[in-house]
């Protein structure tokens, strides 16, 4: 026979202040490890989302980024007569050259400036990578115009269509602002190729080159024959290979956010353990009285322990609702290439229904030892107590 959850149930709400503060410190714990693992979930949508099945990137031979690669203009020309290129509607193969520079702007979270990507492309890029534009339109080749990714333009206050923005050897005009998925894409200003190569003086050549394959087995057979080939010095990866890798930008942050959660749950369960301590204490005489009824050992453990989790559990509650006003917020992380990517924070179903475990493994481990100090009263020393 065990014993009825109305029991438990009346208790927690007998004891209000007690239950608030105790499931509040537990809710704080929770709130912490859904926020770390919103910020993880946040980051893999991006990166997920930036690499695309039947696209490689061509790298100097030990370069890990695209900052510091560099491809020749023969690597180029090499590359894109090789077979198993997709073609364009104008049936000249997708290989697109790309240049990539980083400039320091002032955004709304920091005047002294953050670090941005700034993408120098040909037309093709725009074919491998269709941009939808949410503003504007698109820059034109041979002139000082850039568009800028949804993220810059939420950051930047100059990042808007009409305006200017200062980098390199003069002012840029800004005409419009693209969107591109759930990308690295959204964090990058995009201009012609030959114009950001003369105002970095970057005589030739570029970065990287991107490049559509026509199906997985030509991009495996691309890869190894660009490698093989000792006169390109080039090694290439497949996109979603590389930005699976970008994930380690916000490593640190995942950790360090697990590190606090686990330090503070050790407290947390400290803190129900005393509490249910203190439960046991205050109510012997009635253990004592349900032992005399008839209920068995085995079943004021089960009471007493459900009643620890049912505590922990509305803490976990708490805790979910205190993250998800981070849900959709963004944030930026550094990547690879020393610039910051934005991001947002995804309070998801994988993040809320950890944390609820979470709390209901603190309630577990906090209630176990004063439910067993519970369950092994004697039932005539409990009945004499006041």
């Amino acid at each position: 026979m065990g014993v009825p959850l109305s029991y438990n149930l009346r208790n927690l709400v007998e004891r209000k202040v007690t239950t608030l503060m105790t499931a509040l410190g537990i809710g704080l714990t929770v709130a912490v490890l859904v926020s770390s693992l919103a910020l993880a979930q946040g980051l893999e949508r991006l990166f997920a989302g930036s690499g695309r099945p039947l696209h490689l990137m061509v790298f100097r031979q030990g370069a890990d980024s695209e900052l510091i690669s560099s491809v020749s203009e023969a690597t180029y020309l090499t590359i894109r007569a090789m077979p198993g290129i997709a073609t364009g509607a104008g049936g000249a193969p997708l290989v697109s050259l790309e240049a990539i520079s980083i400039v320091n702007l002032p955004s709304v979270d920091s005047k002294e400036g953050v670090n941005v990507t700034v993408r120098g492309v040909t037309q093709v890029a725009l074919e491998i990578r269709p941009l939808e534009m949410t503003s504007g339109k698109m820059f034109e080749s041979g002139l000082r115009q850039i568009i800028v990714g949804e993220s810059i333009a939420r950051r930047f206050p100059d990042a808007q269509p009409g305006k200017q923005i200062r980098f390199g050897r003069g002012l840029w005009e800004v005409v419009g602002i693209f969107r591109a998925g759930e990308s690295t894409a959204n964090s990058e200003i995009i201009g012609d190729l030959n114009q950001l190569r003369g105002d970095f003086e970057i005589s030739g050549g570029a970065n990287i080159l991107r490049i559509r394959a026509t199906d997985e087995r030509a991009m495996t057979d691309l890869a190894a024959a660009i490698k093989a080939d000792q006169r390109l010095n080039s090694n290439a990866k497949s996109e979603i290979e590389y930005y699976a890798a970008e994930t380690r930008s916000g490593a640190l942050l995942k950790t360090m956010g697990y590190a606090v959660a686990i330090i503070m749950a050790i407290g947390s369960a400290f803190a129900a353990t005393n509490t249910m301590y203190a439960t046991v204490a205050r109510r012997t005489k009635e253990i004592g009285t349900l032992r005399a009824l008839g209920f068995s050992r085995a079943a004021v453990l089960r009471s007493f322990l459900f009643e620890s989790i049912v505590l922990a559990f509305l803490g976990g509650v708490l805790g979910v609702l205190m993250a998800l006003p981070i849900n959709g917020v963004t944030s930026g992380v550094g990547s690879s290439n020393f610039s910051e990517v934005a991001f947002q924070f995804s309070v998801g179903t994988w993040p809320i229904l950890a944390g609820l475990a979470f709390s209901v493994v603190i309630g577990a481990v906090g209630g176990l030892l004063p439910a067993w100090s519970a369950s092994r009263k004697n039932i005539i020393t409990a009945m004499r107590e006041i």
